[in-house]
């Protein structure tokens, strides 16, 4: 039998690391509030975030699975340091941080809800910075990286140059130890391999999304769709943004006045989605949203739903994080042309983004299709423009 294995962390790193390592686990975000909590130490502090996590994802699940929760906090003179959350902080951090040595810990917590058994753990990592100029400074927190890590630095991101050595697992420090996290696993009668997963062929990695928005029609595309969208939306909405991608269409609804938070299941897509929107996205499956019954305004999906063998999932999920006449937008008719060019065989039975199957997939879910718009696409070789329909859907 397969192991259902859950991350509760919205952390990019982290889901880039698990995945690297061969384990693609389902991501669902605690919702923990950090702020509040306090330790007689730095580790302790990162331990008992990492259970609060873990504990919060196990309360909300409704069948058996084994969920890591995690946590990092960087230690300096003895004081605990989490994310900056500002630029202000940011700044003042790393003029305290550079030409020093901290140590950054992460907490593990491991509960296997079938034996009833919960491990907590603690990594440790001495970590070595470069003596910074206030103009580095300022350039690595424009970037907003920082914004939203622990320690305010990545050693697997653009703070990288800024290490200048560690000691001990470099996995940690990024945001989870894997040799810990075996030795975890094992104790609950799980071996390593037995998470290995095969990954669909069909991924935006390293490679696609290092090109993608120039090879998508670049800012003018993302413009055209995002005023498409919000010409959609109720004035100055709270929007979720499914399969965020670059945060390229997310930034720029945000430039028309609503406020944008993002999720996705590419690392490589979220790292430069973090750049655009810091802060404000996370790793997350759209089928599995982690977001509480009947919150969101609205909610978004650009170029999402072709790429979906079943797009029922979605939709669903959709229906259950909108409040009552809140608003799912969506673009709708891509060809099966775009499967072939992706290298996956067509949809055999309908596309699962044509406006016949989804207005019938969402009146089952509560939601009735009531304004439409389009925007128009890059001209062809042929001199045709394409126009790119969008539809609104109402939660009932």
């Amino acid at each position: 039998m397969s192991t259902r294995f859950v991350l509760a962390s919205a952390s990019p790193a982290r889901l880039k690391t698990l995945r690297s390592a061969g384990i693609e686990p389902e991501v669902i975000v605690s919702g923990v509030d950090e702020d509040d909590i306090t330790a007689e130490s730095p580790g302790e502090l990162a331990r008992l975030l990492a259970t609060l996590k873990a504990r919060a994802v196990v309360a909300s699940l409704t069948d058996h699975a084994t969920v890591l929760g995690c946590d990092s906090v960087l230690e300096l003179d003895g004081e605990p340091y989490g994310k900056p959350g500002t630029p202000d902080v940011a700044r003042e951090r790393w003029r305290m941080m550079r030409g020093r040595t901290g140590v950054l810990h992460t907490g593990h917590c491991l509960f296997d809800t079938a034996s009833q058994q919960e491990l907590r753990e603690l990594s440790s990592t001495t970590v070595r910075f470069a003596d910074l100029t206030d103009d580095e400074i300022d350039a690595y927190v424009a970037t907003g990286e920082p914004l939203a890590v622990a320690g305010a630095f990545t050693v697997d991101g653009l703070g990288g140059p800024f290490v200048t050595g560690i000691e001990g697992d470099y996995h940690n420090v990024v945001g989870l130890s894997l040799p810990l996290l075996r030795r975890m696993l094992l104790q609950v009668g799980i071996p390593w391999p037995s998470l290995w997963t095969t990954r669909n062929p069909y991924t935006y990695d390293e490679s696609v999304a290092s090109t993608y928005d120039e090879t998508r029609g670049g800012l003018a595309r993302a413009q055209a769709a995002a005023h498409a969208v919000d010409e959609l939306l109720p004035k100055g909405s709270r929007v979720l943004e499914l399969a965020v991608g670059t945060g390229i269409v997310g930034a720029e609804l945000v430039a028309l006045g609503n406020l944008v938070h993002g999720v996705d299941l590419s690392t490589a897509m979220l790292q430069q989605a973090r750049i655009r929107l810091p802060g404000h996205v996370a790793a997350a499956d759209a089928a599995q949203l982690p977001v509480a019954d009947r919150r969101c305004d609205a909610v978004v999906a650009v170029w999402l739903l072709h790429l979906l063998d079943n797009s029922e999932p979605v939709i669903a999920e959709v229906a259950r994080v909108l409040r009552t006449d809140g608003v799912f937008i969506t673009t709708t008719e891509k060809s099966d042309a775009s499967r072939y060019a992706d290298t996956r065989g067509p949809d055999t039975t309908r596309s699962q983004d044509s406006l016949a199957h989804l207005t019938a997939v969402a009146t089952r879910h509560g939601l009735v299709l009531d304004g439409a718009t389009a925007f128009p696409g890059p001209e062809r070789n042929t001199g045709e423009v394409p126009a790119y329909p969008v539809v609104r859907f109402r939660r009932l």
